[in-house]
């Protein structure tokens, strides 16, 4: 089957991972705050070949996932940046999608959404009967108990005798 890529032109998945995305927005507001990448690396007291790692997006010459992460923390708050809008942007991984698993999910969706619909017949007749008769139960109580407070009251009886 075919795949679906984010990317029609069939680049690698480096170019379109969030680190490539977040690393070109952190490029563009440094370079409109006209700072180096030295400078704004010694700043914050990182090496200026991790930060240039991080405005390209390759992984490869950066540390584990946590320490990206808290780096490009501090360079957002740095910049002044929407610091929530870049983390949620780095959790956010655009990954290539094969057919055969949107299929697969869609089937499974569908499957346990008739198997759920379908109730055996002898279960749904024995739900039926319970509660045909838990209904003549509860309407004989309560027509019991209208009919002894209508028999206390009879009002019509005393009419009739003082005629």
């Amino acid at each position: 089957m075919k795949e679906i890529k984010s990317n029609p032109e069939g680049n690698n998945k480096k170019e379109q991972s969030s680190l490539k995305r977040i690393g070109n927005f952190i490029k563009e507001a440094r370079l409109s705050r006209d700072q180096s990448v030295e400078e704004l690396a010694s700043d914050l007291k990182i090496g200026s070949h991790q930060l240039k790692a991080i405005e390209e997006g390759n992984e490869e010459e950066l540390p584990e996932k946590v320490f990206i992460k808290a780096m490009i923390r501090r360079i957002s708050q740095k910049l002044k940046l929407d610091t929530e809008f870049i983390m949620n942007e780095f959790k956010t991984e655009r990954q290539e999608i094969k057919i055969e698993q949107i299929v697969e999910k869609v089937a499974k969706k569908t499957n346990k959404t008739v198997q759920s619909n379908e109730l055996s017949p002898p279960g749904f007749w024995i739900f039926i009967l319970i509660s045909g008769f838990l209904g003549l139960v509860a309407s004989s109580l309560i027509f019991n108990l209208f009919s002894e407070s209508f028999q206390n009251q009879t009002p019509k009886q005393e009419l009739i005798k003082k005629n």
